[in-house]
């Protein structure tokens, strides 16, 4: 019995030893975080898709090294309230000045690059951050969105009004400052493709042909103004593209690839007419690609089912290792991605659905009124309730429906109008629409037949509509709960407050984003 004492004591004091040498073990290492977001850049448009007119290695190569999703979404197709979604993890509707164009940000709302930077993120960006808008101020110092600007490097652009920002320096500069052993959080805002573009920049310098185009949208003519615009445009993607490419290279060469969250998208459809500004397929449906080699499982995987864009919020918080009550944050009502990114499967059930909806953009009706729709996309069906009719969906006419960019295309299916009669392409991208719309976007993915009128499709229209008023009234939805008029009422943060009226008055107001054959004085009482 005293030698079993005796080694019964023994053996509790050399595990109390062994136990006490073994080190706590390490917490998980945070990833960094790298945001890539071209300006006006449809889903389609980029080679991991299929496309073959525009050239994107980049992006094809973090979708081969991770995951490409086939069905991410925005909530509202335009740049400052899409990117105020994506900073808050909240729906546009839900952001008060916010779910507007061109707003005073709210106070209220902290952004995620806000909150990592307060809990031990090293965090930056370069270029376009949340904008345009007013972001107001803590303590006196203009709010930073996205984080702390790292602009100064400027290079040589390759086409006019391509941006001097010498992106991926200014990334590698940032980079340089981090403090050691600080993950890091940097938002890649590029102003490619957002306009204006140079006339045959992609024939010119990029060495495309009209010819190589597979498909130009039915709501468009077929024409070479609108084949070279669309080139054009393909030749900014390509520059976005291009210093992405560098930004991974210089993150391979340090060694902080394999333990980088790299996002890939954009924050609304094409600068062209009836897609960015909007709310059809081509609006807000948009690309995506997401690799992380330490983290993500089955790189290589596309994903099917729906993903929003206030989900990314939610990611970033839970991958630092924070709840949004703990960041500081309103609470976000998008679901994190982790699922997705820890997952085999290709599709998640609950994700089954996306709302989208839009309240007042640019100016150009009278008194600032906006042109509220919302809808939601479930299945292959995509439904749109437009809740004033009676207004210009693009902007009135007399002002140039300001809503849209200038460019070849809007010139060119406005004077199909104006000089040749043809009505078809103006009604599709700029005339009034019904108070319903329903498209079957697997069939008709440029919404071009409405399905809403049809008893066929009844069903299915009362159905996605009660489904779309049940989650935005939990959501709290001024329009959807009848308060929708206050967004109405929030002021512009820009010089162009009060457009029309002043236009109307004789004033000549400037509007650089519009040309000035494109305002349709003839059309101002129909």
């Amino acid at each position: 019995m005293r030698l079993q004492s005796f080694l019964s004591a023994a053996l509790f004091v050399f595990l109390f030893i062994l136990t006490g040498c073994q080190q706590e073990p390490e917490p998980a290492k945070r990833p960094n975080i790298l945001f890539a977001i071209a300006d006006d850049a449809s889903w389609q448009h980029f080679g991991a898709y299929g496309c073959n007119w525009v050239k994107t290695p980049a992006f094809d190569r973090v979708a081969e090294e991770g995951i490409l999703f086939s069905r991410a979404y925005t909530p509202n197709a335009k740049c400052a309230p899409s990117r105020a979604c994506i900073l808050t993890g909240r729906n546009s509707w839900q952001l008060e000045e916010a779910a507007n164009h061109s707003p005073h940000f709210p106070a209220k709302f902290k952004t995620y690059a806000e909150a990592l930077g307060e809990h031990g993120y090293w965090v930056g960006s370069v270029a376009k951050g949340w904008a345009p808008g007013n972001p107001g101020e803590i303590n006196g110092k203009r709010r930073e969105l996205t984080g702390p600007k790292f602009d100064e490097l400027k290079t040589e652009p390759p086409a006019k009004f391509i941006s001097n920002n010498d992106y991926a320096r200014n990334f590698e500069t940032f980079l340089d400052a981090r403090p050691d052993g600080q993950p890091f959080c940097f938002w890649y805002g590029s102003t490619e493709p957002h306009r204006a573009y140079e006339f045959e920049a992609g024939m010119k310098y990029g060495g495309k042909n009209r010819d190589d185009i597979d498909k130009v949208p039915g709501f468009w003519p077929d024409v070479d103004t609108i084949r070279t615009d669309m080139l054009d445009y393909a030749f900014e993607i390509e520059y976005f593209d291009h210093h992405l490419q560098l930004m991974l290279q210089k993150l391979e060469e340090i060694g902080e690839l394999e333990n980088t969250l790299v996002i890939v998208t954009a924050d609304n459809g094409m600068p062209f007419p009836r897609i960015k500004g909007q709310a059809y397929e081509y609006s807000n449906h948009l690309p995506l690609a997401i690799m992380w080699p330490d983290g993500i499982k089955n790189p290589g995987r596309i994903f099917h089912d729906f993903v929003n864009f206030i989900d990314f919020t939610p990611t970033f918080l839970e991958l630092a290792g924070l709840t949004d009550k703990e960041a500081g944050m309103q609470p976000v009502t998008g679901k994190s991605l982790t699922d997705i990114f820890y997952s085999d499967e290709n599709v998640t059930p609950e994700r089954d659905f996306v709302l989208v909806g839009k309240e007042r953009h640019d100016v150009g009706r009278p008194d600032d009124k906006g042109y509220p729709v919302r809808g939601i996309l479930k299945g292959e069906y995509l439904y749109l309730r437009n809740f004033k009719p009676e207004r210009w969906p693009k902007g009135n006419p007399e002002t140039g429906y300001l809503n849209c960019d200038g460019s070849p295309t809007k010139t060119y299916i406005l004077n199909t109008r104006r000089n040749q009669g043809i009505m078809e392409y103006w009604q599709l991208n700029f005339g009034k629409r019904p108070g319903e719309e329903l498209y079957h976007i697997e069939e008709d993915p440029f919404c071009m037949t409405n399905l809403a009128g049809n008893q066929s499709f009844s069903e299915i229209k009362a159905n996605l509509s009660q489904l779309m008023e049940e989650k935005l009234k939990a959501q709290g939805d001024p329009r959807i709960l009848g308060n929708g008029d206050i967004f109405d009422n929030y002021e512009y943060a820009g010089a162009v407050r009060n457009y029309y009226n002043r236009y109307m008055s004789g004033e000549d107001v400037p509007a650089g984003w519009v040309n000035k054959s494109d305002y349709d004085t003839d059309l101002a009482e129909k």
